[in-house]
């Protein structure tokens, strides 16, 4: 058979990568359409995965806009002369390519609020696929499974630590370091939004340096180093994961890599303003289940940084709570190859079951980001 997936961000690349290799691996032809956005194609280039790119993409607001024609032109031009027999995405640009090339198309989405995506890209598809935290309802063919996205590469069945990364960063066996995360708030799911602002992130990284060493990954490039106790995270962003893996803490203000930090047992504080009453459903069942804190106000952030960099028992209790967490939790990859092998159809697939429709009184709690 013949798969096409889209990756439109780097974490789209790490949400299919195993499950490309595994395809591949079973003989099957597998292609990816890419948005060329910050890292993705560096990350296909580092996986060997086949692709071509269909789009560029920058942080600003209006980037995306813009080109969306253009984009749309090339992607379905590109998916025609593949062929594929079924399509695998997140939104829009998969389901109408499906719709256009008549190919069955799975979305996969974890975005509560995205709510005109939603409607432009989930009647096209044959099955959308959501954490079972997702709290809208989208249609007979919903369908949740226990975990996360982040679990189709970082649960313990398919993510292995790398014991050479702190030689990479240049770092001893025992020295300490936590990672700051700035988000450049430049997609369409992020206007109105905001996170740790310009005076806050050299506050942050200012008070963080008295306690431990200060990695600094700038989505927007906006970071001044000159004379600010802190280093950018400089190697290849594949590695990302393994440096938080071994981090003593995560403080962000963007989304996707907390909840990898929860994943991989580093503890982890969220601050933006999408926290609050109406946040996202897996952000609530994480910081209920003791892996995250979100916080939205920012002396929070400092006052709560300090007391986790001072806790010695910090990593012992994030590593068990973490092993708990995960204990019942899918292999989302095992999941995307069972639902290609079945070309979308998802009823034989054991860790899927259908929605379930809230009652009444139980009205929608999560807001989070978009998908595409």
């Amino acid at each position: 058979m013949r798969y096409l997936f889209f990756a439109n961000t780097p974490a789209h690349v790490h949400l299919y990568k195993h499950a490309v290799q595994a395809l591949e691996e079973r003989g099957h032809e597998v292609f990816v359409l890419a948005r060329d956005y910050t890292c993705t194609v560096d990350l296909l280039e580092w996986y060997d995965i086949p692709y071509e790119v269909y789009g560029y993409c920058d942080t600003s607001k209006g980037s995306l806009l813009s080109r969306l024609p253009a984009h749309y032109v090339r992607a379905i031009r590109r998916a025609r002369r593949f062929d594929p027999d079924l399509i695998f995405g997140m939104g829009s640009y998969a389901a109408h390519t499906g719709a256009v090339s008549r190919t069955p198309t799975v979305l996969l989405i974890d975005s509560e609020p995205a709510s005109l995506d939603h409607a432009l890209s989930t009647p096209f598809a044959r099955a959308i696929l959501t954490p079972n935290t997702f709290r809208k309802d989208l249609g007979d063919d919903h369908y949740v499974f226990p975990g996360f996205k982040e679990c189709a590469y970082l649960h313990p069945e398919i993510y292995e630590p790398n014991p050479s990364i702190r030689s990479k960063l240049g770092l001893g066996p025992e020295e300490s370091y936590a990672i700051v995360r700035l988000n450049a708030f430049g997609s369409q799911h992020d206007v109105g939004k905001r996170g740790i602002t310009g005076e806050q992130r050299y506050e942050l990284i200012e008070r963080l340096s008295e306690e431990t060493t200060v990695l600094v990954s700038d989505e927007g490039g906006d970071v001044d180093f000159d004379g600010l106790p802190a280093r950018p995270f400089d190697l290849h962003p594949a590695l990302l994961h393994d440096v938080l893996a071994d981090a003593e803490l995560l403080v962000a203000d963007t989304q996707t890599m907390v909840t990898e930090a929860a994943l991989l047992g580093t503890p982890a504080i969220r601050s933006n303003s999408f926290v609050g009453d109406s946040d996202m459903g897996n952000f609530v069942e994480l910081e209920n289940q003791g892996l995250i804190h979100n916080v939205a106000a920012f002396d929070d952030v400092i006052d709560l940084s300090m007391r986790l960099l001072r806790d010695d028992d910090a990593e012992e209790t994030w590593q068990r709570r973490r092993t708990e967490f995960l204990a019942d939790k899918a292999n989302l990859t095992e999941v995307i190859v069972d639902v290609a092998r079945d070309r979308g159809r998802v009823g034989d697939v054991d860790s899927l079951r259908q929605f379930d429709r809230p009652a009444a009184s139980e009205a929608a709690q999560s807001v989070g980001i978009g998908g595409d």
